[in-house]
């Protein structure tokens, strides 16, 4: 594969800038949200609808109802001026009452539910449609009409729940209420002025049985002088019947959405709650340590909602943490067994020296001695930084930070503190612009490791590429040596642990093998990628080492 000095793997580094477009998607489109608005908003919305319909579909029934009775007072109101006054005083007619009384008991007596009143201009009562002059001017009053028939005890207290609700409401209309002992027409005389302008508003009550009464006043003329105001009042029979019906309508379309609701929330409780309980024992199992992984059932795992999600991430972090907790163990075992070798060898050189008299020979005891200390020094250092860097980056605020400076800086000091013969190094990135979010101290570190690594394989006067650049969301950098490369068998295990493949002629010792596993933990802590791969020329064969660092750009 010719080496063309551009870095490869984009699609990955896509794959990371768009991941907060994926999770606002799925947020915003979320099954489970929609199911959840659905449930919660159906009752509700039919339920505000139906009270602010009835509430409207009543205001119309009771003007249409006024302007009916309206009508109908005009209509005897003209009766009466044209057939019950005096005009013997053309400039001032007046009322007859004889004239008036019976004229006024035949007009009301086709319509049911209604009484009717006879005023003078000064609001003197002058006739009434239910009293009644008989023989020798005995005086009998009718009866009020009776209530309607009692409805059945549910749907009496269907409407005594209804009218309480409507009363909490604010929207819920009020009307006075008639006493037991009261009259249905109201007082006149404060209606009088506005009577006889004709402006007098309808007047709506209710009675203590709750009956609907509705009165319009109106003024009789003749010869445009007002003769009399004649005050109607009916009982409103049919408004109620409709509205009760209505009322009925409501609560089944109530009733409908009420046992819609439940069945809905039964549904859910099999889709939310109960996977969530099962969810929640599949915890407390991995808790327990009863096995590593396959407690989270697959019908969970399949789910494509919020609920499929968190199964899959219970379940892959239950693998991830036994994974974690193998690594833990492996790599005590590492340690272990890295620092029993220079125990072992200092132990020997100690046991030997005491019985070695040639100063020469201890001499050399004593500088092995020495090496195994700085050896085990720069192990335990390296040690304690790995163990460190997961919890130290869990617990700090990332920064943005600019790579295109500390790179500059790099090379400026490799090339200010270069030995004779030492690799040098070719900084190939801009000035400034590659941004990323991270800490500034542990992504020096990273690049430090891995210029450090290429000048250990690196030849005699060989060359170090230092490239930064940006890759659309993505900032890389890429560091290439012209050593012996990696072996392709190791190019997945040289970020493990105490790996270490150390360049020929290196003193044993001088790496722990923690350099590159250490960086591995920076990047991926910081939401990136660090990759290994082999540069070749022309023919394919290696002429070097390339390491690639890949972070999301701020």
């Amino acid at each position: 594969m010719p080496d063309s000095g551009r870095l490869t793997g984009v699609d990955p580094a896509d794959d990371l800038a768009r991941a907060p477009q994926r999770r606002l998607r799925k947020l915003v489109f979320s099954p489970l949200l929609r199911r959840i608005l659905l449930v919660n908003a159906l009752p509700l919305g039919l339920l505000v609808a139906a009270l602010l319909y009835l509430d409207t579909y009543q205001d119309g029934l009771i003007d249409a109802e006024a302007a009916s009775l309206r009508v109908q007072a005009q209509v005897f109101a003209g009766a009466i001026g044209e057939s019950a006054t005096s005009i013997e005083d053309p400039e001032r007619p007046v009322l007859v009452p004889d004239l008036a009384r019976p004229l006024l008991r035949r007009l009301v007596e086709p319509t049911p539910f209604a009484q009717a009143r006879l005023y003078d201009p000064d609001g003197e009562l002058v006739a009434d449609s239910r009293v009644i002059t008989g023989p020798g001017g005995a005086v009998t009053t009718e009866p009020l009409p009776p209530p309607p028939p009692q409805r059945g005890p549910f749907a009496a207290a269907v409407v005594a729940a209804y009218e309480t609700v409507m009363a909490l409401l604010p929207r819920g209309t009020s009307f006075p209420t008639i006493p037991g002992d009261g009259e249905w027409t109201p007082d006149i005389r404060p209606l009088l002025a506005a009577a006889a302008a004709g402006q007098a508003a309808p007047q709506v009550r209710r009675t203590e049985d709750g009956r609907l009464v509705v009165s319009v006043a109106v003024p009789a003329l003749r010869n445009r002088d007002v003769v009399g105001i004649v005050l109607l009042t009916r009982e409103a029979r049919e408004v109620d019947e409709a509205l009760f019906q209505v009322r009925m309508t409501i609560i089944a379309a109530f009733g409908l959405a009420l046992a819609l609701t439940v069945a809905l929330s039964f549904y859910l409780s099999t889709t939310i709650a109960r996977p969530l309980l099962r969810l929640a024992r599949a915890a407390e199992r991995m808790r327990e340590g009863r096995g590593r992984r396959g407690h989270v059932r697959p019908s969970l795992r399949t789910r494509r909602d919020e609920i499929g999600a968190l199964a899959q991430a219970l379940d892959e972090s239950a693998a991830a943490l036994w994974a974690r907790m193998d690594a833990i163990e492996r790599f005590a075992a590492d340690v272990a067994h890295e620092i029993k070798n220079p125990l072992t060898s200092i132990r020997s050189a100690i046991e030997t020296l005491r019985r070695v008299q040639d100063p020469e020979r201890q001499q050399r005891l004593l500088a092995v001695i020495a090496e195994d200390v700085q050896r085990l020094d720069r192990l335990i250092s390296d040690i304690s930084d790995a163990s460190r860097v997961d919890t130290e980056l869990a617990r700090t605020v990332t920064e943005r930070v600019d790579v295109a400076p500390i790179l500059a800086t790099l090379a400026d000091i490799h090339e200010t503190t270069r030995e004779p013969h030492g690799p040098r190094i070719v900084l190939e990135a801009p000035e400034n612009g590659l941004v990323v979010n991270g800490v500034e101290g542990r992504l020096v570190q990273v690049f430090r490791n891995l210029i450090g690594n290429a000048v250990s394989f690196s030849p005699p006067d060989g060359t170090i590429r230092l490239i930064g650049r940006r890759a659309g969301g993505v900032v890389e950098v890429a560091v290439e040596d012209e050593g012996p490369g990696i072996p392709e068998a190791k190019l997945e295990h040289i970020f493990e642990r105490f790996y270490s493949e150390r360049p020929k002629g290196e003193r044993f010792g001088a790496h722990s093998g923690l350099g590159l596993s250490i960086s591995r933990q920076i990047v991926e802590a910081l939401h990136g990628r660090i990759t290994a791969e082999n540069r070749r020329d022309d023919s394919g064969a290696v002429i070097g080492a390339r390491f690639v660092v890949r972070l999301p750009a701020a």
